[in-house]
């Protein structure tokens, strides 16, 4: 039994869902991938999949096989590409994960500039807050906001994600300008949604840690429909400086000096992070997407 080839089968089966969809993508008879499963499961002495007339699903430790399976699969395909592509072109598909506000403010349009540099990748860019794990979805490089993560990858703190309070000129003429953190509560909030929940807005106050969130005006994972509901005057926002930054330069927006400082976390390591696994850099997409990224980000 050639058990490189049945263990992709299975994986391919426990994808799609079906042994017709798994047969199709490696172009070869279903029930010649099917052989080779069940083979496999011969072999373990363990039943992977239950089948019936109309649908496949996976046995408990069929799961457990799956994800052990799947992550040696992959770290084997990039060793196959790191080696087969040193000191090659930068070429082929590239993809990155990014959490959305970055991916509009800062990534793309930068993107577009590596695209003339390195005309020959394919980039494959999805935005959303959602985490993703590079162990387990098929991402060469993934931007997250927030703490340095436990996985076992390369961790690259691109700049700083501390958030800031900010509020139009207009607002602050209406309804004053809060100083101390207890005044926020008498203010309109305005609330980043994060996979989470919504941000709170917290400090510490004669050692203890208190929540000073004003009542919500709005609540979303839309950056820019928040920015904009600022700018028209409706509550105070925190968000990140770096998406402040535009308009607080040009004064639409001012940020607000409040004493103890007010923020999302205790926790002081708050970044932008560009994850990738150590042994993918070698390939030379990868190795010119991170190193163009962490150059142009930090400067």
């Amino acid at each position: 039994m050639d058990q490189l080839k049945a263990l992709k089968y299975f994986v391919e089966v426990v994808n799609t869902g079906s042994f017709t969809k798994a047969a199709k993508a490696f172009g070869v008879p279903p029930s010649s991938l099917s052989r080779r499963v069940a083979d496999l499961e011969e072999a373990l002495g363990a039943t992977l999949l239950k089948r019936t007339t109309r649908t496949v699903s996976v046995t408990e430790i069929g799961r457990m096989y799956f994800e052990q399976i799947s992550s040696i699969l992959m770290d084997l395909a990039a060793s196959n590409e790191a080696v087969s592509s040193y000191q090659s072109t930068p070429m082929g598909q590239l993809k990155i994960s990014a959490m959305t506000g970055f991916g509009e403010t800062i990534l793309m349009p930068l993107m577009d500039e590596f695209s003339e540099l390195y005309p020959e990748v394919v980039l494959d860019i999805t935005l959303s807050d959602t985490v993703s794990t590079l162990s387990r979805d098929d991402v060469d490089i993934a931007i997250r906001g927030g703490y340095a993560p436990n996985e076992r990858v390369i961790a690259i703190e691109l700049m700083n994600n501390n958030f800031i309070p900010a509020a139009s000129p207009q607002y602050l003429e209406k309804h004053g300008t809060p100083t101390h953190p207890l005044e926020l509560k008498t203010h309109k909030g305005l609330y980043y949604r994060t996979p989470v929940g919504p941000t709170p807005w917290i400090c510490t106050l004669d050692g203890q840690r208190h929540d000073v969130s004003a009542p919500a005006a709005a609540i979303s994972n839309a950056g820019k429909w928040l920015v904009n509901k600022a700018l028209k005057h409706q509550g105070i926002l925190m968000v990140p400086r770096w998406v402040l930054k535009p308009y607080l330069d040009e004064g639409s927006l001012v940020e607000l000096n409040i004493r103890p400082q007010v923020s999302i976390t205790e926790n002081p390591n708050f970044g932008v992070f560009l994850l990738y696994q150590k042994q993918r850099y070698l390939v030379p997409k990868i190795k010119a997407a991170v190193d163009f990224l962490v150059a142009r980000v930090k400067a």
